[in-house]
């Protein structure tokens, strides 16, 4: 049964600090602070992006949301983590320290899917490398602790919320333990975390211990020993199989333990650890589920993934339950994910006092990030896609927060008025999906109970309401707003929805595309798809009928920018090679290309680790997973989606002979790559590119040296 929501986001008293009014940049030196006739903050928030003040960035909007409910807020943002007096620079906060690695986890900001060390940082000033740690929220939690010892420690962003239980760590090649014990915070927050930390914020003022707050969705904590008087649903080892389905033995050696799933009923309510006052509302504790313990995971990949299938299969937050995972001789406790904000509570978020630029102590230099932004608005959070590459999900949630019309018209006519270097074009409307607002279940009880990791695949749920025509009229009232020239839609397309409502997709390439049109099919081979869960390439071509239909009756010359993924688990040297030969037939030449890149906690880098599916049921003849990990082979899957660069001719000749299709290698339009280094034609159509590129690579005639 879920914890009711106790309160509105904006429904508590305020905080006395409410005196001092709204901050015009929350403040990041004591020379800011005696400017608004602060002597301290409430809350100190450490972040590893540059401070910009604006509703994209994930400081700026906790910072502003904690300023409306009356405290003082400051800002430490990229400090000096190599010793704790550049933590010290605002004082001992009155509440607590809010860690946090930035918009983006640290490693995945630092290096590349190849684990090289990328030359600059995007939410830095003017792309500086090198101005925040690898495993950011660690090591600066260690330099608060160095500073102010007695001083709790809250810890969030992506970094936390994707590494809160034992985790796959791509750049070590292990399993590491919770972030929560590395840490040593008191408490996680994951997701969107308004809700949380509004109300631990308010019960700290009023004296309540951080470190003892139990009751709170969306957090975890470490325990001395569980709470007894509940239901423990012991799913710590493998369910049994009734019969093998495969002969593989290092995937049956590797399965363990073969028990059923165990459910135990506590018999008396106590505290969790000695002393402690605050106990979890017994509604909440009438059923709490125990993944598989750090130590096993460590040692059986199988559980590993067994414990990923576990969590994914409660994200919901209408029916989620508690987790719980031992690490040692103590407990990680996690709450279950928070409940979504409403539409009236998302505009608010979205219409907090922000000047929507970066802080001045930046002067003249450029951050990357907020000039990819400064014009686009955010109309929704979450994702019900459920791609099992992307962290999506296990962030922001499936179910849809959709801000209202009336809020994001408001949003736009704020960047036309007050964003400087506006030229009355918006450059997206959006968000982690560009067609997912106000799309929803359609029966509120069968929501409610539904845990499906995903709402369109293998097929689109039958219960989700698809129509799409309300986004159609938020489109129109946009771009007849005085002063808009245009309004683009730059976030990714689900085109599987789009064709479910054909006037959308004309709306769309008839006013709002730029020139090219994002989508992502990731693949056209069913073997790794259906490990994405991404629909089959025939969706594709029934988008790519309307898209061609409409741009030719606006008489327009738009493309598509499909984006595919090299080494993706389930993907074999074969798919590869079939996706190469879609993409020549098709004129498709890549410019960079997107290799597999496992996050911490997505389904897919289980996947990855252990060589089993976890969205299958998994058990001790569990079926493997072809997998791309060792160096070669990553660089021939990137090789085949540039078959077209000369440079990967002798690798792919070599591979073509030995998968036995020589008969693709020749100088003629009918082969992938020519029979010698200099070869003949290549196929040539319609420009391309995939993700972190900028325009389309224009086709270029490859021309023979002139005869001496």
């Amino acid at each position: 049964m879920p914890l009711a929501l106790k309160q509105g986001l904006f429904d508590y008293p305020a905080y006395w600090a409410e005196c001092f009014g709204v901050a015009p940049f929350l403040p990041t030196s004591r020379t800011e602070m005696d400017a608004l006739g602060w002597d301290r903050c409430d809350v100190i928030l450490i972040t590893g992006d540059a401070y910009v003040d604006h509703p994209s960035f994930g400081m700026a909007v906790i910072g502003r949301t904690l300023e409306a409910q009356g405290f003082r807020v400051g800002i430490i943002a990229q400090p000096d983590w190599r010793s704790p007096d550049a933590f010290k620079v605002l004082g001992e906060p009155e509440l607590y320290f809010g860690v946090a690695a930035g918009n983006m986890d640290s490693l995945i900001n630092h290096y590349t899917a190849d684990r090289k060390r990328r030359n600059d940082d995007a939410y830095s000033p003017d792309g500086a490398p090198g101005l925040r740690p690898d495993r950011a929220v660690i090591v600066y939690s260690q330099r608060c602790r160095e500073a102010y010892s007695t001083v709790p420690i809250v810890i969030g962003s992506i970094e936390a919320s994707l590494r809160r239980i034992a985790h796959y760590d791509y750049w070590s090649d292990a399993v590491r333990r919770s972030i929560l014990l590395d840490s040593a915070a008191d408490l996680l927050l994951y997701g969107n975390a308004e809700r949380a930390i509004v109300e631990l914020t308010h019960r700290a003022s009023r004296g309540e211990k951080v470190g003892e707050m139990r009751d709170i969705r969306g957090t975890a904590f470490t325990l001395k020993q569980l709470p007894q008087a509940v239901e423990l649903v012991d799913e710590s080892e493998l369910p049994e199989d009734q019969a093998p389905r495969t002969s593989d033995p290092q995937l049956i050696a590797r399965s363990g333990g073969s028990n059923r799933e165990k459910v135990v009923s506590g018999i008396s309510l106590q505290t969790f650890t000695a002393g402690h006052a605050a106990v979890i509302n017994s509604d909440h504790l009438q059923r709490v589920t125990l993944l598989p313990a750090f130590e096993q995971v460590v040692e059986n990949d199988l559980l590993y993934a067994h414990a990923s299938r576990i969590l994914h299969r409660e994200t919901n937050p209408l029916n989620a339950s508690p987790l719980a995972q031992r690490h040692g001789n103590q407990w990680v406790y996690l709450n279950p994910p928070p409940i979504p904000l409403t539409t009236e509570e998302i505009d608010r978020v979205f219409e907090l006092p922000y000047q929507r630029v970066p802080h001045p102590m930046y002067g003249s230099a450029k951050i990357p990030a907020y000039d990819m932004i400064r014009f686009s608005v955010n109309i929704m959070r979450g994702c019900f896609g459920g791609c099992s590459f992307c962290s999506i999900t296990e962030h922001e949630g499936r179910l849809i927060q959709s801000r209202s019309e009336a809020s994001i018209l408001n949003e736009i006519e704020q960047i036309r008025d007050k964003t400087p270097g506006f030229t009355g074009v918006i450059s997206d409307l959006g968000g982690p999906t560009a067609n997912m607002w106000r799309l929803a279940c359609k029966d509120p009880d069968i929501e409610a109970k539904c845990r499906r990791p995903s709402c369109v695949y293998p097929g689109i749920c039958k219960n989700l309401n698809t129509d799409q025509t309300p986004l159609i009229g938020l489109y129109r009232k946009a771009r007849a707003l005085p002063g808009i020239k245009k309004v683009l839609i730059a976030s990714g397309l689900r085109y599987d929805l789009a064709v479910e409502t054909p006037e959308y997709v004309e709306e769309l390439v008839k006013h709002h595309v730029g020139g090219y049109l994002k989508i992502a099919p990731e693949h056209t081979e069913g073997g790794p798809l259906s490990k994405m869960m991404k629909p089959g390439i025939g969706t594709y071509d029934a988008f790519k009928s309307l898209f061609d239909r409409f741009s030719a009756e606006a008489d327009k010359e738009q493309y598509l920018i499909p984006y595919f993924i090299a080494g993706h688990p389930g993907t074999t040297d074969t798919d590869m090679m079939n996706l190469a030969l879609w993409l020549k037939s098709n004129g498709f030449r890549a410019d960079q290309v997107q290799s597999f890149y496992p996050s911490p906690m997505a389904t897919a880098t289980a996947m990855y680790h252990s060589g089993a599916d976890p969205l299958k049921r998994l058990g001790r003849a569990a079926i493997p997973v072809d997998i791309v990990k060792q160096p070669q082979q990553r660089r021939l899957h990137k090789a085949f989606l540039r078959y077209h660069d000369a440079s990967n001719w002798p690798m792919l000749r070599q591979a073509l002979r030995r998968m036995g299709r020589a008969d693709l290698i020749g100088n003629t339009k009918a082969h992938l790559v020519p029979r010698t280094q200099y070869g003949g034609p290549v196929g040539r159509g319609a420009p391309f590119k995939t993700q972190h590129t900028g325009l389309p690579k224009t086709p270029r005639t490859r021309r023979r040296p002139k005869k001496a």
